[in-house]
């Protein structure tokens, strides 16, 4: 079963290109922070908060809201431009990323920002406490859900194994959480460092529902969500491929820039002062790619 239409599916598109250009904007204006993971990550946060979440920008605390818990804390500027362009703070705010006296810090701040459900920094905490929100709602009897975002890399962390146990256990049919599996973590390819694979049989084997999606494709995050909160008895696990650096030519499926922002970044494709603005005039030149695919 398909659950969005085309029409929806150039929207969500056209939005996600928005949050790409506002990533490099903020970066640029930083003059630090990560790249690759927050730009591959724009089509999952645009899903969500365009078109899947129960959520409310001008009511944060909404009771019955669902919870987005970042563990992957770097990649925050793809989660603080997703919130603006939603309407929880105004976009011109953006370009005070990192900044001192800044809202926008360096890894989400639960009390600084609306819409930011957890405080994050050490990998691997973040699913912990996403299992620990699901199972609290289930003892208040509530039905939202929650979605813990995490990366590939933080896979290495034993508390993510420990988290992954008790939620099969608790059988925690709220909790959602999709995966970045873009290959890459700030030493190089997860593969070299620590192997990973089969990450679906070990999910699997925890208890989970396990779920593998394109993660730059709207119309398979969009099923892959629906299809997860059908399941009842299991937690689910979304494991949305995706490309570091995309919509960026000369920073996709490159590890160094998983920290960098542009400008300093590697030069070996593009010259240092460059970079900003080469990243830019792709990304604004992607709109019209969008609406000519889907005619």
């Amino acid at each position: 079963m398909n659950y969005v239409d085309d029409k929806k599916v150039i929207e969500l598109e056209l939005k996600a290109n928005d949050i790409r250009q506002s990533i490099i904007e903020m970066l640029v204006s930083a003059g630090s922070g990560h790249s690759a993971g927050p730009l591959g990550m724009a089509d999952v946060f645009t899903a969500l908060y365009f078109h899947l979440l129960k959520h409310d920008p001008k009511n944060p605390a909404l009771v019955d809201r669902d919870f987005v818990v970042l563990s992957n804390g770097h990649i925050c500027p793809v989660q603080y431009a997703t919130l603006a362009h939603a309407g929880y703070f105004p976009v011109e705010e953006l370009k005070t990323l990192r900044k001192f006296g800044s809202r926008l810090q360096g890894h989400p701040h639960r009390t600084k920002l609306p819409g930011i459900e957890t405080s994050s920094g050490p990998l691997g905490s973040g699913i912990a406490q996403a299992v620990g929100m699901a199972i609290a709602l289930r003892m208040d009897k509530k039905t939202n859900f929650v979605y813990g975002l995490v990366s590939d890399g933080e896979q290495d962390c034993g508390i993510a194994w420990e988290a992954a146990m008790l939620a099969g256990r608790e059988q925690l049919w709220n909790l959602i959480a999709i995966m970045d599996r873009n290959n890459i973590q700030i030493d190089g390819f997860t593969e070299d460092i620590m192997p990973l694979e089969p990450l679906r049989a070990k999910y699997e084997a925890f208890g989970w529902h396990v779920i593998d999606v394109d993660g730059h494709n709207m119309a398979e995050i969009v099923n892959a969500v629906e299809e997860a909160k059908a399941i009842y008895e299991k937690p689910k696990m979304i494991i949305a491929h995706t490309i570091p650096g995309k919509g960026v030519d000369f920073m996709e499926r490159r590890f160094e820039w998983h920290g960098n922002p542009p400008g300093k970044g590697p030069i070996d494709k593009v010259p240092a002062d460059r970079q900003a603005e080469e990243a830019l005039r792709e990304l604004r030149t992607l709109n019209g790619k969008i609406r000519s695919e889907h005619e």
